[in-house]
């Protein structure tokens, strides 16, 4: 391990036109918050040197080190469904690129590190709770097995941040494949750019999809390459109830990872409608609507592209628009094979579409916790429905259910058990439920005390293991809890 970042900064080298070179503000009194030590040595870093002083200077922006290009990135996006021309890095800083221990280049961010040329007149600053959320929530996402940038560090800032009060101040060292989104080719395809829109999707194919290099026409397998990243994404979003809550063009990366945890949050009971952003006032971005935000998104980035997919814009379109289109069949195929395994189906069998919205439906307006539900599905495969049936306001539609779900079963020759420990495999006991995910916040950022955010992360390492004593992580909130709303923290 170094106890330095071997930096390879290609985007500061081969992209230059495409950022602005800007610098982190100093902060008064950096105090480690978390390091995220696993991370760090998947990077190669040495975790003991990124844990001093001089690590911890380093995540609070106070010293750049060796080798860094510290930047901040330009790009445009639909927030919301209308298009602002210009965004960008208002509050981050692409420190620069390392290569991890399985030879994949990674970006190294700082969110929250200070006013860049993109902060259109915002201070630039985050807080102890926005940073400690997308710690969080990108970690649990992670070991749920959902493409994800992770969080390396939170640092607090020893500084007051306004925002409805004065809040305590820090910054998230942030890791992605990269940071490049729908909403970057959209900045320089408004502008009429299109030789910068194909060195932006030259550098893209090179770094993300270098198997299309000697395509035909690497620009439509490009395109085809986000979408399918981009349905397996979603699909897994769906399995476990994630809701982004601002999915943004912005917010949807080129690589198909999970990005900028704002307003999310975990789906408690089943409800497609289920809206948990505070400014979602129209449910753009429910939790049933994603997928068709997703393809939404993708037509955004098909117009960047349609220059270089053909000189004959008619053709390009037609080209671009089946492409797109066929996001419905790719996210379809990923969201039916996981749902097989959340049902203990390990065969595919025509039946299976109608039996997977089956359980949904036996599940909608129940008051049935979505997580448990597909858990104690496990028990209803060992034998025992009592578990699962106790969770519904009326089981007469699970049970009608259950009897079509057996005689589908018995198509396959696993025991009872054998098919058990398989759903116990993807169905997850521990997420990061949104009362316990407040409770660890109110506590962080009232007194810095992170012991409720130390359990939680350590649990959800883990959230697939039911372990006794952890039944408090597994629970539904409290009827007190209310209905719960989510903030942006920008």
């Amino acid at each position: 391990m170094s106890a330095r970042f071997e930096f390879d900064n290609t985007y500061a080298r081969e992209l230059e036109g495409f950022y602005v070179p800007s610098q982190a503000a100093v902060v008064p009194q950096p105090k480690l918050l978390s390091l995220n030590r696993g991370l760090a040595e998947e990077l190669c870093l040495d975790p003991d040197v990124l844990g001093s002083d001089r690590g911890v200077a380093v995540f609070a922006g106070n010293e750049s080190p060796a080798g860094a290009s510290p930047l901040a990135q330009a790009y445009a996006g639909h927030q919301f469904g209308g298009f602002v021309p210009r965004l960008g890095d208002g509050r981050a800083l692409l420190l620069g690129e390392v290569i991890d221990r399985n030879g994949k280049r990674r970006d190294i961010q700082l969110k929250g590190s200070g006013r860049t040329p993109f902060s259109r007149g915002g201070d630039g600053k985050a807080t102890v709770g926005p940073v400690l959320r997308e710690f969080l929530v990108s970690e649990a996402m992670h070991t749920l097995g959902i493409p994800t940038t992770r969080a390396l560090a939170a640092v607090s800032t020893g500084e007051q941040v306004l925002r409805e009060g004065l809040l305590p101040g820090a910054v998230l060292t942030r890791v992605a494949a990269s940071h490049l989104r729908v909403g970057t080719f959209q900045f320089f395809a408004a502008r009429g750019e299109t030789d910068k829109v194909k060195q932006l999707a030259d550098y893209s194919i090179a770094r993300h999809y270098p198997e299309l290099g000697d395509a035909d026409n690497p620009y439509l397998g490009f395109l085809a390459a986000v979408r399918d990243a981009q349905a397996a994404l979603i699909a897994g979003w769906m399995h476990v109830g994630f809701v982004h809550g601002v999915m943004n063009t912005d917010n949807m990366t080129i690589s198909g990872e999970t990005i900028d945890y704002g307003p999310c949050a975990f789906i408690d009971t089943y409800e497609p409608e289920a809206v948990f952003s505070s400014i979602d006032r129209g449910g753009r971005y429910a939790y049933g609507q994603q997928p068709l935000i997703a393809r939404w998104n993708l037509g955004r980035l098909a117009e960047t592209l349609l220059p270089l997919i053909d000189a004959d814009e008619a053709r390009a379109i037609q080209l671009a628009g089946d492409a797109v289109n066929d996001f419905v069949d790719h996210y379809l195929a990923y969201w039916l094979d996981g749902m097989r395994a959340k049902l203990g189906l390990a065969v595919s069998e025509d039946e299976d579409l109608e039996l997977a919205n089956g359980f949904l439906a036996a599940l909608e307006g129940q008051n049935a916790d979505y997580t448990l539900a597909f858990r104690r599905l496990s028990d209803a495969a060992r034998g025992d429905d009592a578990p699962l049936r106790a969770l519904l306001s009326d089981a007469s539609a699970y049970d009608l259910w259950a009897d079509r779900w057996r005689k589908r079963l018995s198509h396959e020759s696993a025991s009872g058990e054998a098919r058990a420990q398989a759903m116990d495999r993807v169905n997850p006991i521990y997420i990061p439920r949104n009362h316990k995910v407040e409770e660890a916040l109110t506590v962080a950022a009232g007194s810095q005390l992170l012991d409720p955010f130390e359990t939680l992360l350590e649990v959800l390492e883990n959230p697939f293991d039911e372990k006794e004593g952890l039944e408090a992580y597994s629970s539904p909130a409290p009827a007190s809890f209310g209905r719960y709303r989510t903030f942006c923290g920008t």
